[in-house]
């Protein structure tokens, strides 16, 4: 057996080849900041196969030999700086033909054509001694953090992983939280700091490991992973070299683990990372992330709320919003193993689903009305559920083919492609296949049996897609072990979201959830006014609007150009409520805010309750009275959350104003 790989370039950058074990460019950049950021592009197009730079390398006949020795300096250093698995100098000697003639007007080599050595020689020799950094760095002190439940099926890899960390000034802080298996005996049995406590869950174990550990720089790793011995090397030179307040890295799954772990290895609901761009992350995994220690002080660590899932969504967000950027480098890399048996993923992924429900209730802004919030950035890593695509991708290779970097760029999956994603497409396929059965008792009815079979064959089809392009951690050479393989995996891409479905619904993130608890009202509009012996800002007061809501718990979302209305305020998937506001001026200051806040149903909700309302209609004509009282009951369902959702909304804006003008009154009496 031998590895397998194809010399690429930038001009050819579209082609991924899935056969391939490593990826491998020739890159030719004459400036460091562009070879730098190129190769984290690079590092991300081929996700986590290794990647080697083919050729790098500087003509000396047309920039000089001492030109040539600093750049291979740079570049040598910046190839495995970026996490390249190795490189290539172009070339050994001067000497080079090519297509049997010789190449006279270039001196790529290391040495002359008479093999005399250059200062490049001695300069790469010397680089390449020093890799991936050289030791006399001055490296900042880093606290690794292992917070750990019953979790000693796995941490003994954790703890001899960390063991061989090639890192001069670290410390390992273990949190047993309240474990009752044999966790804090396997601990023991290494030189590191084990701190005992009761069972607090996961964001208080954390808190604890930072506030016991001395490090300028807090790394957490869980106890089911294990560290890349470059780990803090890439992390801490990040920090050296950026503004980031916080770094994460990628997570592979190790070989060997078994079947099961390698196909939950390729299902989704797996730790990925969410990045904005090829160094800036949205979104870092809990088991591979760090973070300044001044930066958790400034927002008081991690949310006790977040007992087992959710914490890392929750910090990295509120280090975005109050601190700084996270970034994220491709060679800070640990080794994760996944669950190894589908009854725990199955229950993983349940408690994900309840993650999701604290994170709603705490972040409602950053969630649709259905429940789910959309990521800035782009998700990387595997497992990834495949939406169906009807269009092309596409390469862009400039005109005539002259583009320098030529990607391939996908267009977004469309809604209707998007919904067989979400956990609540089970709830279309179950009233398409109440409606199918109720054709039993009115033949009609039957006609949605063809969009039943769609709707099943939708995430069916998507799953068959996505289990045919994972790749297991373990190599199997038998084609039917692989069939076998894939088919669990395709498995899994369909009960994960229905386990996260069940998770977000035992805990309240329903579709028809109702956060408000203020008291409904059915008017169609109101008419709530404010009125100012100082002049105020417009614009600004539409932002204290918003404020409130958000204050009293609620949210909303502003206009754009071209809307008739300023504020929507949300009440429920099913309902809203939309303000418009206008103002008089009275002179000498002095305003009169007029505000007029109208309900707003649902365009689909009303789609559908009209389409029911008809059929409920032709099926009492035919005296089908099963389907008329069921598709009655859904259609005065359907207008009922509409009403309720809306109702809510108009009292939550009413509200928000009046708070506004309260506030603005004893701020002009206190003036």
């Amino acid at each position: 057996d031998a590895l397998v790989t194809y010399v690429n370039f930038p001009t050819t950058e579209y082609l991924q080849l899935p056969f391939l074990d490593f990826q491998c460019f020739n890159v030719y950049l004459e400036s460091r900041e562009i070879l730098a950021n190129y190769l984290a592009r690079l590092q991300n197009l081929v996700g986590e196969q290794p990647l080697v730079m083919a050729e790098i390398g500087l003509d000396s006949r047309r920039n000089g030999v001492d030109a040539q020795g600093s750049s291979l300096d740079w570049q040598v250093r910046t190839a495995f700086a970026e996490g390249c698995a190795g490189t290539f100098i172009f070339a050994w000697t001067d000497e080079w033909y090519r297509g049997g003639s010789d190449i006279e007007d270039w001196d790529f080599g290391l040495t002359t054509r008479s093999r005399e050595p250059k200062p490049a020689l001695a300069v790469v020799s010397k680089a390449f001694t020093e890799v991936p950094f050289a030791g006399d760095r001055n490296w900042p002190k880093i606290s690794v953090v292992v917070c750990s439940y019953n979790g000693s099926a796995t941490i003994r890899d954790t703890m001899e992983g960390l063991t061989t960390l090639d890192y001069p000034n670290y410390e390992v802080v273990v949190i047993n939280d309240g474990s009752t298996d044999a966790t804090p005996d396997i601990v023991s049995e290494y030189n590191f700091k084990l701190i005992s406590t009761e069972n607090r869950g996961l964001s208080n174990a954390r808190n604890t490991g930072w506030q016991e550990s001395s490090g300028e720089i807090i790394a957490y790793i869980d106890d089911d992973a294990y560290p890349d011995p470059h780990w803090l090397q890439f992390l801490a030179h990040t920090y050296l070299t950026t503004d980031f307040v916080g770094v994460g890295g990628p997570n592979l799954a190790p070989a060997g683990d078994g079947p099961i772990a390698d196909c939950i290895y390729n299902s989704p609901g797996g730790p990925v990372q969410v990045l904005i761009t090829d160094r800036e992350a949205e979104h870092v995994p809990g088991c591979n992330m760090s973070f300044r220690r001044d930066a958790l002080a400034k927002i008081g660590g991690f949310d006790p709320r977040y007992r087992a899932a959710g914490d890392d969504v929750d910090i990295c967000w509120r280090i975005q919003q109050e601190v700084g950027k996270i970034g994220f480098h491709a060679a800070a890399m640990d080794w994760h193993h996944r669950r190894n048996s589908i009854w725990t993923y199955w229950k993983q992924q349940q408690g994900y689903g309840k993650a999701e429900s604290l994170l709603e209730e705490k972040w409602p802004e950053k969630y649709n009305t259905a429940g789910h919030f959309s990521w800035t950035g782009r998700l990387y890593g595997s497992g990834m559920t495949e939406a169906l695509r009807f269009s092309r991708s596409r390469v862009y290779g400039g005109s005539g083919g002259s583009a320098l970097f030529q990607s391939i760029y996908e267009p977004a999956a469309g809604l209707i492609t998007s919904l067989p994603l979400m956990p609540e497409w089970f709830f279309v396929i179950g009233i398409l296949a109440t409606l199918s059965l109720l054709g039993l008792s009115w033949p009609p009815l039957l006609w949605f049996t063809p969009l039943l079979i769609l709707a099943i064959a939708a995430p069916i089809t998507q799953a068959i897609i996505s289990a045919t392009k994972a790749v297991f951690p373990t190599p199997r050479p038998n084609r039917g072990e692989r069939i076998k393989l894939r088919a669990i995996t395709a498995m899994l891409h369909l009960i994960q979201p229905l386990a996260r479905l069940i998770g977000r619904l035992r805990h309240g993130l329903t579709p028809w959830r109702l956060k408000s608890n203020r008291r409904m009202t059915f008017r169609c509009s109101a008419t709530p006014t404010l009125w100012f012996e100082t002049w105020q800002d417009p614009i600004a007061m539409l932002g204290q609007i918003s404020d409130k809501l958000k204050h009293n718990g609620g949210t909303s979302q502003p206009g754009n150009d071209l809307d008739v209305w300023d504020l929507e305020v949300r009440g429920g998937l099913f309902g809203s409520a939309r303000i418009n506001m206008a103002v008089e001026e009275h002179g000498a200051g002095k305003q009169n805010f007029k505000f007029r806040v109208r309900p707003q149903l649902a365009p689909w909700g009303v789609i559908i309750a009209v389409l029911f309302g008809v059929i409920t209609l032709l099926s009492a004509l035919d005296g089908a009275w099963l389907a008329t009282l069921m598709t009655a009951i859904f259609s005065t369902w359907l207008l009922t959350m509409g009403l309720r959702d809306s109702g809510v909304a108009i009292a939550d804006a009413e509200k928000a104003i009046e708070d506004v003008g309260a506030t603005s009154n004893v701020n002009e009496s206190e003036t």
